[in-house]
C-alpha cells in the first residue's frame, strides 16, 4: 500500500481537532485545580491513553480518503465519542463513561483502518481493545483500582509497536507533519484561552494588559520554538526510508508530541492561575506548574528535532534546566516576573539558535 504524497490536511480533520480543544481546557482543568501530584499523576496517564488513540486517528486520515462519506460519518462519530471522554474527564464518579466512550473511539479507528486502508491495524488493535476494556473496568471499580488499571492499559498501548512491529504502515511524511503542527497550534490556544478564563473578574487596566501580553508573549515564544524547524522536519520526514518513516513517525510524532502537549497542559494551568493576580506571589505548585511546563516542552522539541537527525539543540537542554530556576521568583515576588522571565528564556534561546544559524551559515560560505 502506498500513500499519494504530497497530501494535506482536509477540513474534516480541522473540524475534528475541535474536540482536542476541549479535552486540553479539561485536563487544564484537573491540573489547576489539583494542586498536588497525584493531580499531575491523573493528568499524566488520562492524556497517554487519550493522546495514543487522538494520534491514532492522524494516522487513519493519512492513509485513507476522508472525502468519502462513510468514512466523513465515522470520523464525526469518533469525534462524538472523543467529546463524550472529555466531558467525563474532570469527574471522579464518570471513569465508566470515560471508559466506555475510549471503546467506541478504539472501535471505530480499528473499523476505518480495515475498511480503507489496511489490515496491519489488527497487529495493534488487541492492544488497544484490551487497553480500551481496562478504561472499562477501572471506571466501574472507581478508586485506586481505576488508577492502577488505567496507567496498565497506557504502558500497554504505548509499548505495544515495539512488540509486534509496524511494517506494513505507510506515512504520507508532509500531512504527518502538517497534522501534528495543527495540533501544537490548537494545544497552544488553551494557554492564550486561559488568560481571558483567569480574567474574568478582573479590570481591563495597564496591570491586566502588561501580564496578559507577557502571557502571549510567552505562548508565541512556544510556537516560535516548535514551528522555527517546521521545514527542515517536513524534509527529513520526506528523505526517510518509507521502511523507517513510521518508527521516525511514533517516536517523534508519539512519544515526544506526548511531552509537548502535558507541557502546554501545564503552562496552561499555570497561566489560569497566574492571570488573576499576576502581581502576588504564586502558591508554590502553581509556580511549578508554570515552569516545569515550560521545560518540558523546551525539552522535548530538542528530543523531537534530535530523532530527526536536526542534530542535539544544547542551547534548547540548557534553556530547559534555566527556566526551573524561576520558580521561587514567581512563589516569593510575583506571577507577572515569574512568566516575564520565563518569556525572556524562551526568546533568549531563539535568539542564540538564530545566531549559531547564521553564523554556520556564513562560515559554509
Amino acid at each position: 500500500m502506498s500513500v499519494p504524497e504530497p497530501q494535506r490536511v482536509s477540513s474534516l480533520e480541522l473540524f475534528f481537532d475541535l474536540v482536542f480543544v476541549f479535552t486540553i481546557t479539561q485536563l487544564t482543568e484537573v491540573l489547576a485545580e489539583g494542586h498536588d501530584l497525584a493531580a499531575l499523576g491523573k493528568v499524566a496517564v488520562m492524556l497517554a491513553v487519550i493522546w495514543w488513540m487522538y494520534d491514532g486517528y492522524a494516522w487513519l486520515t493519512n492513509s485513507i480518503p476522508t472525502d468519502r462519506p462513510r468514512f466523513m460519518v465515522l470520523l464525526l462519530g469518533g469525534m462524538g465519542a472523543f467529546l463524550i471522554l472529555a466531558l467525563a474527564i474532570p469527574r471522579e464518579d464518570e471513569g465508566l463513561a470515560f471508559g466506555l466512550a475510549y471503546l467506541v473511539v478504539v472501535l471505530l479507528h480499528t473499523g476505518m483502518f480495515v475498511g480503507g486502508a489496511t489490515r496491519v491495524i489488527l497487529r495493534i488493535a488487541p492492544a488497544n481493545v484490551g487497553g480500551a476494556l481496562l478504561l472499562v473496568i477501572g471506571g466501574a471499580l472507581g478508586g485506586e483500582a481505576q488508577w492502577v488499571l488505567w496507567t496498565i492499559a497506557a504502558v500497554g498501548m504505548w509499548v505495544t509497536p515495539w512488540i509486534v512491529g509496524l511494517e506494513g504502515f505507510v506515512v504520507g511524511a508532509a500531512h504527518f507533519v502538517e497534522r501534528h503542527g495543527l495540533v501544537i497550534i490548537i494545544a497552544l490556544g488553551e494557554s492564550i484561552v486561559v488568560i481571558g478564563a483567569g480574567a474574568t473578574t478582573s479590570h481591563v487596566d495597564l496591570d491586566l494588559v502588561v501580564v496578559a501580553l507577557l502571557s502571549l508573549a510567552l505562548s508565541a515564544s512556544l510556537w516560535w520554538l516548535y514551528f522555527r524547524d517546521e521545514e527542515p522536519v517536513e524534509r527529513a520526514m520526506v528523505e526517510a526510508p518509507t521502511s523507517r518513516r513510521a518508527r521516525l513517525a511514533l517516536v517523534a510524532f508519539g512519544y515526544w508530541h506526548y511531552g509537548l502537549i502535558l507541557g502546554v497542559v501545564g503552562v496552561s494551568a499555570g497561566l489560569k492561575k497566574s492571570v488573576g493576580h499576576p502581581y502576588d506571589p504564586l502558591d508554590g505548585w502553581i509556580g511549578s506548574e508554570l515552569a516545569v511546563g515550560v521545560a518540558l516542552f523546551v525539552a522535548c522539541t530538542a528530543g523531537f528535532t534530535a530523532t530527526l537527525g536536526l542534530g542535539i539543540r544544547r542551547v534548547r537542554l540548557a534553556a530547559a534546566a534555566l527556566v526551573l530556576l524561576t520558580i521561587p521568583v514567581g512563589t516569593q515576588w510575583t506571577a507577572a516576573g515569574e512568566i516575564a522571565l520565563l518569556t525572556a528564556i524562551v526568546a533568549a534561546a531563539l535568539a542564540l539558535e538564530g545566531k549559531r544559524a547564521v553564523d554556520l551559515v556564513q562560515h559554509a560560505r
